[in-house]
């Protein structure tokens, strides 16, 4: 994700002080996706050293990606077509699910 700070599990603890030095600054905690609970930790590991605001990103990485937001590569910022399987949809937005059309009365 464009701007995220890379902090594994089993380094956070010694790197929190210096990485992430205020203390009530909003922190988004993520994982790869939503079969990891590497984030669930990171959150608790956080909350427990002080840290006031800390968020955990449900689905990860993964749904990120998937629902079209920005990511970050070697080859620089770019995004990829929403998966219409994993992001809301509205009827109206996808020829999938076309909006029923009421009938005219006579």
């Amino acid at each position: 994700m464009p701007g995220a700070l890379h902090l594994p599990g089993s380094e956070l603890r010694s790197r929190a002080a210096v990485e992430l030095p205020d203390r009530d600054a909003e922190i988004v905690v993520y994982c790869w996706g939503p079969g990891c609970n590497g984030s669930t930790r990171a959150a608790m590991t956080l909350t427990e050293m002080g840290y006031r605001r800390v968020r955990e990103l449900i689905g990860g990485f993964e749904y990120w990606a998937r629902e079209g937001l920005a990511i970050a590569t070697s080859a620089g910022r770019t995004r990829r077509d929403v998966d219409d399987l994993t992001a809301p949809v509205t009827p109206s937005a996808n020829p999938r699910f076309p909006v029923p059309v009421p009938a005219r009365e006579a």
